[in-house]
C-alpha cells in the first residue's frame, strides 16, 4: 500500500481522529509504546466503497477501513467480514495484510472499522502495467494467477469458515443479489440490464453446487506485489468475499481479455486492447496455469454464463458507484464517471452469451502443460528454431572445416565468414540479445527453451548474440553498471562489435572457495591498479575480445570474508594486461569460443570510474550474475545431450553386432531408456529454476540454482559417455563431436563452482528448511 496513493482526508470522511488514537493507545498492542509522535491519518485514493485511511505514528504504519458514513445499502459494506477472514487467511499464510483489531463501537470514529498492518509493495492501477518490462508483466500477471488458484484450494472447513456464505445455489443468489443491487441504484433505465439478467436466470449452471472461498473482486489493482520480485505479497478488499462457485471469481479476474475497448479498465487505463500488449500471457495461458496449480480440468462448462455474470456484476458494481456518489458517500475522487460504463458492459454480456468461447489451447513443445512459454516466447522459439533448420545446421561443415584447417594457425582465433553473415541474418530478424529480459521481454523461463534449442550446435549461440561470456558480462552492466559504464562497454557488446571475457578463476589458489583469491585491486590516486594471475578466462584468445572484467581483493577493514572483493573494467589493450598462454581442455582448445586463456595482470592501472557497484560488492555481483547464467548453461547442456542422444540412436540403428542392430542388444536400448529419462529429468528441474528466477528472483532461488548445476552437466557426461561407447572408436576421434561434447560438459562440473561445493550448499539449504518445517509444528 503506497502512501503516495493517497491525499488528505476528504471533507465528507473525516472523523474523530483524536478519539481513533485513544482508542489505539488503548486497544493496539504496541502502539502505546511508540516514540512520541503525531498520528498522520491520510486517506487512500483507491477504493471504490469502503472508505481507506494510512496511519502513522512515528515509524509505525498502518491502515484503517471503515463502512462509509450515511446511508448504505442492505447487506454491503460488512468491515466485520473482510476482518474474519483476513484474520483466517493470515493465520493460514496466505498473502493478507495481518489484521490487528476490529471495533464495533461507533462512537470511536462513527462507524466500525479495523485495522491491519500496512503492506509495502507495488500496486498497479493500470492494468496493462505500462511501468515494468514485458518479461516482468506476463511474471507478475502468472504469480496472480496462482495466488487465485491457491485461495481456491482452500478447504473452507480447515479454514473454520464454514459458516462464512450459504454455499450451494451461489450463481443463481449472484444473479438475484446483483439485480436488486442495481435496481437499487439506478439512475435511469438500461435495457440490457434487463435482458443480461433474465438471460443469466435462465442460463444457470448445471453444477452450482461448488462451495470454495472465493474473493468476490479478484483483480490486479487488489493486489500489492514485492517491491522488486514477481511476487504476490498481500491481496486487498475482501468485501464482497463469501463461499461460493471459484469460476465466477476467476471469470471476474479474465474478463479484461474480453473488454470492450471503449470502456476503461476499472477506471484506469486508457482504451487500449489488453491482449495486444506485450507480456500479457495469452488468455489460454492464464487457464493452463489456473487449473494445473488446482490439479482441475482446464476445461470450463457454462463458462459463457460465467463470463456473462462478470460483466453483469461489473455493471452493477459500476452503478453502485455512481449511485453513492449521488447521495454523496463515495470513497472514490472520479465516482461520477461510472455512470456512462453501466451500458456497454452491459451490452458486452449479452454478446458474449451468443458466442462459444474457448478456454483451452492445445500446449505446444514437450514442456507446454508445466512451464508455459509467453505468446513473444512461443513466436521467438519457432523463430529460433527455424533459423538454426534453415541457416545454422547447413554451415555446420563449413564452420567445423575452417577450425580443422587453420588448426594450427593464428587464424584459428579469427571467425570464419560465415559466422559474421550468419550473426547479420540473425540481428535482421530481431533473434538478438534474446538471454537479457530488459531488451528481448522473454523471461528466464521463455529464453530457457531457446538455449536449449541453441545448444544443440556448438557455434550456435554466438549467432544470436547469446554466447558466454559475453552474456554474463553484459548481464553484470546492465543490472550494475553506471551509464558511463554502459555507453562504453555494454552498448557495444550488445551491438556485437566486441566480445569480452571473465576473469575470476586463479592457478595458484584453490578457486572451490573464491574467498581464497589473490589478485589485488588496490587504490592509487585517480586510479585503480590490478595485480594478479588468472586463468580459464574464457573468451581472451578470441580476436575481437576488448575488455575484461577482473575479480580481486581489496585491502578493508570488513570483517565479512564476502565483502572484501570487488569487480573491475579492464580494457584488453591496457598496458600490464599479458596474455600468457591458452589452456587445453583434454586437448581441445576451443578456438571458437575465444578458448580459455592464462591472463596475467602487471601494474594494470585503470581509472576509478571503471569500479563496478563499488567497493567489497563482488560477490554480490557474482550471485547477479551467475544466476541466469546457470540456467543458460544447464539449458544449453541438455541441448547438447540431446543431440547426443539423437547420434547414439542414428548409430543404434545404423550399425550391426553380432548379428543384429545395437539397439537389438538390451544395454543399449537400455542406455537409449535411461538417457531419455535423464534428459526429461534434467529438464524439468531447470524449467523450475528458471520459474523461480522469474517469480522470486535468483537469490532466492539460490537452491533451485544449485541443484540443476550438479544435475544438468552430469546428466549430459553420462548421456554423452554411452553415446561415445555405441560408437566406439569413432566416439573419441574429431570426425565426430562426441569427443569434444564430452570435453566441453565435463568442464561444466567444475566451472562456476565444482559439484561438491553445490551439494554442501544445497545440503545447509535443506537442513535449514526442515528446521524451520519442525519449529513450525512444535
Amino acid at each position: 500500500m503506497a502512501e503516495q496513493d493517497t491525499s488528505a482526508v476528504r471533507e465528507k470522511h473525516q472523523f474523530d481522529e483524536r478519539g481513533l488514537e485513544l482508542f489505539l493507545c488503548e486497544h493496539l498492542a504496541g502502539y502505546s509504546s511508540a516514540p512520541p509522535a503525531a498520528l498522520t491519518v491520510r486517506q487512500y485514493r483507491s477504493g471504490q466503497s469502503n472508505p481507506t485511511f494510512f496511519l502513522q505514528k512515528g515509524q509505525r504504519k498502518y491502515v484503517l477501513r471503515k463502512k462509509p458514513h450515511g446511508p448504505l445499502l442492505p447487506g454491503a459494506h460488512r468491515v466485520e467480514r473482510e476482518y474474519q477472514v483476513q484474520m483466517s487467511l493470515f493465520a493460514a499464510g496466505f498473502p493478507v495484510p495481518r489484521p490487528l483489531l476490529y471495533c464495533k463501537d461507533v462512537s470511536v470514529i462513527g462507524t466500525e472499522f479495523y485495522v491491519m498492518d500496512h503492506v509495502q509493495g507495488r500496486i498497479f492501477r493500470d492494468v496493462t502495467l505500462p511501468e515494468v518490462s514485458p518479461a516482468e508483466r506476463s511474471a507478475l500477471y502468472v504469480a496472480v494467477t496462482e495466488t487465485l488458484s491457491r485461495l481456491h484450494s482452500f478447504n473452507i472447513h480447515t479454514l473454520n469458515l464454514s459458516g462464512y456464505g450459504k454455499g450451494k445455489g451461489y450463481c443463481q443468489r449472484q444473479v438475484t443479489t446483483w439485480k436488486k443491487q442495481y435496481e437499487r441504484a439506478a439512475h435511469t433505465d438500461i435495457p440490457a440490464m434487463n435482458q443480461l439478467s433474465d438471460w443469466l436466470i435462465n442460463n444457470l449452471p448445471s453444477n452450482d453446487n461448488e462451495e470454495a472461498l472465493i474473493h468476490g473482486d479478484f483483480r490486479i489493482d487488489n493486489i500489492i506485489f514485492h517491491p522488486t520480485e514477481a511476487r504476490v505479497m498481500a491481496v486487498l478488499d475482501w468485501e464482497l468475499s463469501t463461499i461460493g462457485h471459484p469460476m465466477a471469481d476467476l471469470a471476474y479476474f479474465s474478463s479484461l481479455y474480453f473488454w470492450p475497448r471503449e470502456v476503461r479498465f476499472f477506471g484506469h487505463g486508457s482504451g487500449k486492447n489488453f491482449i495486444d500488449v506485450e507480456g500479457i500471457p495469452a488468455f489460454e495461458d492464464l487457464m493452463s496455469i489456473y487449473s494445473r496449480s488446482r490439479a482441475v480440468s482446464s476445461s470450463v462448462s457454462d463458462w459463457s454464463f460465467f463470463l456473462a455474470l462478470a460483466f453483469f456484476k461489473s455493471a452493477g458494481i459500476f452503478q453502485g458507484i455512481y449511485a453513492r456518489f449521488l447521495i454523496g458517500n463515495s470513497s472514490a475522487e472520479n465516482a461520477s464517471i461510472f455512470a456512462e460504463m453501466v451500458q456497454p458492459l452491459a451490452e458486452n454480456g449479452l454478446k458474449l452469451t451468443k458466442r462459444e468461447i474457448r478456454t483451452t489451447k492445445a500446449p505446444s513443445g514437450p514442456m507446454g502443460e508445466l512451464f508455459l512459454r509467453s505468446v513473444r516466447g512461443e513466436r521467438v522459439l519457432q523463430q529460433v528454431k527455424q533459423f538454426m533448420e534453415q541457416h545454422v545446421y547447413p554451415a555446420q561443415q563449413e564452420v567445423l572445416e575452417y577450425y580443422t584447417k587453420n588448426e594450427n594457425l593464428p587464424l584459428r582465433w579469427k571467425k570464419p565468414l560465415i559466422i559474421e553473415k550468419l550473426k547479420e541474418g540473425a540481428k535482421a530478424e530481431g533473434l538478438w540479445n534474446l538471454f537479457l529480459p530488459a531488451i528481448s521481454g522473454l523471461s528466464q523461463t521463455d529464453y530457457a527453451f531457446i538455449a536449449e534449442e541453441t545448444g544443440k550446435c556448438f557455434f550456435a549461440p554466438e549467432i544470436f548474440n547469446c554466447q558466454a561470456p559475453d552474456t554474463g558480462n553484459m548481464e553484470v552492466l546492465h543490472m550494475y553498471g553506471t551509464e558511463k559504464q554502459k555507453k562504453e562497454w555494454l552498448e557495444p557488446l550488445l551491438a556485437g562489435r566486441i566480445q569480452s571475457c571473465f576473469c575470476m578463476t586463479e592457478p595458484d589458489v584453490a578457486s572451490s572457495d573464491a574467498t581464497n583469491m589473490e589478485c589485488r585491486i588496490q587504490p592509487d590516486g585517480d586510479s585503480y591498479v590490478v595485480n594478479g594471475k588468472k586463468w580459464w578466462s574464457s573468451g581472451a584468445g578470441n580476436s575481437n575480445c576488448k575488455v575484461a572484467i577482473v575479480m580481486g581483493k581489496m585491502e578493508n577493514s570488513s570483517s565479512s570474508r564476502y565483502k572484501q572483493h570487488s569487480m573491475i573494467i579492464v580494457p584488453m589493450e591496457t598496458k600490464g594486461v599479458d596474455i600468457v598462454r591458452a589452456l587445453k581442455v583434454f586437448g581441445y582448445e576451443d578456438t571458437h569460443h575465444g578458448g580459455h586463456f592464462e591472463v596475467h595482470f602487471n601494474n594494470v592501472r585503470v581509472p576509478l570510474s571503471n569500479l563496478i557497484l563499488g567497493e567489497g560488492r563482488g560477490f554480490e555481483i557474482a550471485q547477479g550474475r551467475l544466476g541466469p547464467g546457470r540456467i543458460h548453461h544447464c539449458m544449453r547442456t541438455i541441448g547438447a545431450a540431446e543431440s547426443a542422444l539423437q547420434l547414439m540412436c542414428a548409430r543404434a540403428a545404423q550399425r550391426k553386432t553380432f548379428g543384429k542392430k545395437l539397439y537389438e542388444h538390451e544395454v543399449v536400448a537400455h542406455w537409449i531408456a535411461e538417457s531419455r529419462i535423464a534428459i526429461e529429468q534434467a529438464r524439468l528441474l531447470t524449467l523450475r529454476a528458471a520459474k523461480a528466477v522469474d517469480t522470486v528472483g535468483s537469490a532466492r532461488a539460490r537452491k533451485e540454482i544449485a541443484m540443476i548445476k550438479v544435475v544438468a552437466p552430469r546428466m549430459a557426461c553420462e548421456v554423452a559417455d554411452r553415446a561415445i561407447q555405441v560408437f566406439g572408436g569413432a566416439g573419441v576421434s574429431q570426425d565426430f563431436p562426441l569427443a569434444f561434447m564430452y570435453s566441453a560438459i565435463r568442464t561444466l562440473r567444475i566451472a562456476d563452482g565444482p559439484d561438491e561445493v553445490h551439494l554442501s550448499a544445497i545440503a545447509k539449504m535443506e537442513l535449514l528448511e526442515q528446521a524451520k518445517l519442525l519449529s513450525a509444528k512444535m
